[in-house]
């Protein structure tokens, strides 16, 4: 079935939510969601939004820490411009309606500031520790009133609508959709579009041990690749030190923002390691703390590390981290009392598709907001809580920038075929796809991982060329499932990043090599950049 409007969204994060609502106030807007709308990464976030509000700090501050945790890979233009465009954008969530924790500072009531690793100053805009719950619940509300807003939850996007592939070379080239799946009926559905937003999240799902969602597939990475979109960085994915070690957990994430407010890595004999790795101890940026976590598990053997909160009043506790403490308690650990055991795990992807500062990706009509995004923010370190903020500084100017081209279309939208089944059959052996899947997270995890080395990048390289070739026999053989678009989809970023960790020989930021210990600015100060040599065949 065919579904035409004048901008389509794909994701219902912070980035596509906030997109689609400026959006709307130029056309129609669609917003295709692999499951029910408020199931995205951003609800899950726990810490909060990275902002210059404090007196004490300035813009100078936060864009000197962003470029330290960057390593000399982030756009100084880029972090000049999000970080000062932050403080409006966090006006505007308060005009819609979302509850920031606050304090009463004097005879004033004032935002409460948190601080995380990385930052010099306090300025982490949060509610309590359920902030990306908070500015999801606020953005979805808007979006369900919009007249000019039509969600499909339960789709999943397969491939973007390529002018080259679909009507033949011309002057416009570009993006105009895409094919997605009702998961719902079966069904492949052609959604059209005059301009296209990617904000599909990350892709922690490529890695056995993830604090992400189980949406986080890396499907915008993946099909904006398939497309001929040129992708950077993906080498440098962040793995968060402090994720919660117990069977039952599932990598529950255990805010930074705890040891913002004094928390003590701790080996089990009680020894505070850090401050051996980093003169800011446990405050140090993230690519530091999880090697030295790495590094002192395989060191001692042991299965985690732990986290002590117990130097700050229980009271504090509960109220500055409800749901850290409540959820905790479910397992049988009272933060208040005892250090929760916590482990490293793949957390966020530092590279993804490039844009430049509206979002704009190197396919026309194709932008990129959020994780899925690589903007030059982050370099090859993300410092923490600055994600939700790119996502609204970059969806914002992606509209507007994308309202313009709309205007300006003055054709209409090509006519593109429907989608084609061929001779598919629906398969009998899935098992086929669980194994896949659970290969390729244990190879990423065990080779591409927080420690790599050229041998083990080599042997994942293998593997993923073998298992490529067995899973689009597949994809090509038998009808499409939402199981198999993601197998293809994590089996294509873990491409991407072997590939890109391959061609850095050097370490830098989240990127760490033991054949290659050292930064090299003569030869790596600068982006992997990959495309693929023909994206029409793919």
């Amino acid at each position: 079935m065919e579904k035409r409007s004048d901008f389509l969204v794909i994701g219902s994060g912070i980035a596509g939510l906030s997109f689609a609502l400026k959006a709307a106030q130029n056309g129609t807007v669609s917003i295709i969601t692999k499951r029910a709308i408020r199931e995205s990464a951003t609800f899950y976030a726990q810490g909060g939004i990275a902002s210059v509000i404090s007196k004490e700090d300035t813009f100078d501050s936060h864009i000197k820490d962003t470029l330290y945790a960057g390593a000399g890979l982030c756009r100084e233009d880029i972090v000049a411009l999000v970080v000062k465009d932050g403080p409006a954008r966090i006006h505007e969530l308060i005009e819609l309606g979302v509850k920031f924790s606050s304090r009463v500072n004097g005879h004033e009531r004032e935002l409460d500031l948190g601080r995380e690793g990385g930052h010099s100053k306090r300025r982490i805009v949060h509610a309590e520790d359920l902030t990306g719950k908070a500015v999801e619940e606020a953005l979805v509300a808007s979006v369900e009133t919009n007249p000019n807003i039509k969600v499909f939850e339960n789709h999943i996007a397969i491939d973007l609508l390529s002018h080259a592939k679909f009507v033949g070379p011309t002057d416009e080239e570009g993006i105009w959709g895409a094919y997605a799946l009702d998961k719902t009926t079966g069904e492949v559905n052609t959604f059209l579009a005059k301009a296209t937003l990617l904000a599909t999240g990350g892709a922690g799902k490529v890695y056995l041990y993830t604090s992400n969602p189980d949406i986080a597939t890396g499907d915008g990475i993946a099909m904006a690749y398939r497309a001929g979109a040129d992708i950077a960085n993906m080498e440098f994915i962040q793995f968060h030190p402090t994720c919660l070690y117990h069977s039952k957990a599932k990598s529950f994430l255990i805010s930074e923002a705890l040891r913002g407010e004094g928390g003590v890595l701790r080996l089990k004999d009680n020894d505070p390691f850090m401050k051996r790795h980093h003169p800011m101890a446990d405050l140090a940026p993230r690519d530091i703390v999880a090697r030295a976590i790495d590094f002192e598990l395989k060191k001692s053997g042991d299965d985690c590390v732990y986290l002590d909160m117990t130097s700050k009043p229980a009271g504090f506790l509960r109220d500055r981290f409800p749901n850290i403490h409540t959820k905790c308690l479910e397992f049988g650990i009272d933060m208040t009392k005892e250090p929760i055991p916590v482990v490293p795990a793949a957390h966020y992807t530092c590279g993804g598709v490039v844009t430049g500062a509206d979002g704009l990706s190197t396919l026309k009509r194709l932008y990129v907001a959020g994780e899925s995004a690589c903007t030059g923010l982050h370099g090859a370190n993300r410092l923490a809580s600055n994600s939700l903020l790119e996502s609204l500084v970059i969806a914002e100017r992606a509209s507007r920038h994308a309202g313009e081209v709309v205007k300006a279309t003055k054709d209409a939208v090509p006519s593109i075929p429907a989608w084609e089944p061929g001779g598919a059959v629906v398969s009998d052996e899935a098992v086929v796809i669980t194994q896949n899947w659970d290969e390729i997270r244990r190879f990423m995890w065990n080779y591409v991982g927080i420690v790599r080395s050229d041998k083990r990048l080599e042997r994942a390289e293998r593997r993923i060329n073998l298992l490529k070739d067995e899973i689009n026999d597949y994809y090509w053989d038998f009808k499409i499932t939402n199981n198999l678009i993601e197998l293809r989809n994590i089996s294509t970023v873990a491409e991407l990043i072997i590939k890109s960790a391959r061609l850095r020989k050097e370490s830098r930021g989240l990127h760490y090599n033991i054949d290659y210990p050292e930064k090299d600015d003569a030869n790596f100060l600068k982006d992997t950049v990959l495309r693929l040599p023909h994206p029409t065949k793919a």
